[in-house]
């Protein structure tokens, strides 16, 4: 089967090239369309692709991807940003999913937020589409499809990397310029929009906006992220007993995420209640979260964050050997990490003056 990849691009010459060289390894057209550049984009893209089109840009994600996947003709599309990176080996890996596909929309995992050479964040997103089944985009921000028909899960990795930060406020600027226009937005929207304002700082309104969110029938897996969402909000405000309440209302949806068992860890460590920190921090490493439910997986709260923390819990306990075998596991995943190396210098120092001692 034949792969069409479809970019929307703005000011991404520094990138582009890094990401088309990718694209070309499994790609039987690639399209670029340039939603307004300055800086050179379009000539950087000729160098990949002729199939290189203009799209006035109009405040929609979605109805310039849609654009992009319109200009395409192959059996598939695929959409990626100028800032995805895919490694030799995931490239493979797409090129043989094409070899013989049969589906209507295959999901890969999206890695970012690296730590080195570590993904740290990461969820799947539906990526390679039936071009037959037309499939739109919906959504002027955080655009997705809703696939349907015969729906698989790839273990291809697509890494994002950015070299530069975006403008924060875009996406915030869209929706309310939506808002303004009378336009009532969907339980999605919603739910993105609270967390917009909550990354720029507006904690009141991200907390008007979430909680309204969650008295509606959005999905389940937003529900969550949006608990945990107003925790921070709320603790930004210092309402600490809101905040302890949307935490603990993201357990009704399911069974405590990672990132909450963190949280709570942290609340009984500063209580200096070590053994419930102990227990919350064991649930974030036996929490289990398979990414193909599609919600956001911050992989350092199902493992490097708690191993360190019970490392420091033991420790206070002055069981060092436990200590140092948490600090040891935790290296397994950060063996860089500054954090980790002083903890080994000072678990190597303290158990070796105590074996001193016991001979």
């Amino acid at each position: 089967m034949t792969l069409s990849v479809c970019l929307i691009v703005k000011n991404e010459r520094e990138v582009l090239g890094r990401c088309l060289n990718c694209a070309l390894k499994f790609a039987d057209e690639i399209i670029v369309v340039d939603t307004g550049s300055t800086d050179g984009t379009a000539e950087e893209a000729k160098k990949f692709t002729s199939e290189i089109y203009f799209f006035e840009w109009c405040d929609d994600f979605s109805a310039a991807r849609n654009f992009a996947f319109e200009k395409a003709g192959c059996d598939y599309v695929m959409w990626l940003d100028a800032d995805d990176v895919i490694t030799d080996e995931n490239c493979a890996k797409i090129k043989a999913l094409l070899k013989e596909a049969d589906f209507d929309a295959a999901y890969l995992l999206y890695a970012a937020a690296a730590d080195g050479d570590n993904p740290t964040f990461e969820y799947y997103r539906e990526r390679i589409l039936k071009r037959s089944r037309n499939f739109r985009f919906e959504g002027a921000v955080h655009e997705a499809v809703s696939p349907s028909g015969k729906i698989i899960y790839s273990d291809a990795v697509i890494f994002h990397k950015k070299i530069k930060e975006g403008e924060p406020l875009r996406n915030l600027k869209i929706y309310q310029k939506q808002i303004a226009r009378g336009i009532s937005l969907d339980e999605r929207s919603k739910f993105y929009y609270g967390r917009e304002l909550l990354f720029n700082g507006m904690y009141r309104e991200s907390i008007a906006v979430l909680e309204h969110f969650l008295k509606g029938n959005g999905w389940v897996e937003n529900k969550i992220e949006a608990c945990l969402n107003l925790y921070y909000a709320y603790t930004a405000i210092e309402e600490d007993e809101n905040a302890f309440a949307a935490l603990l209302k993201s357990f009704l949806y399911a069974p405590p995420r990672s990132e909450a068992c963190c949280i709570l860890g942290e609340r009984f460590m500063a209580a200096n209640d070590v053994n419930s920190a102990i227990f919350w921090y064991q649930s974030a490493l036996s929490a289990k979260y398979p990414p193909s439910l599609g919600g956001f997986v911050n992989r350092d709260f199902c493992g490097f964050i708690p191993l360190m923390q019970l490392c420091i819990l033991y420790d206070r306990l002055g069981d060092y050997e436990k200590a140092n075998a948490f600090n040891e596991e935790a290296g397994k995943i950060k063996p860089l990490n500054k954090n980790y190396l002083s903890n080994k210098k000072y678990f190597r120092e303290r158990l070796g003056k105590r074996n001193k001692i016991n001979d």
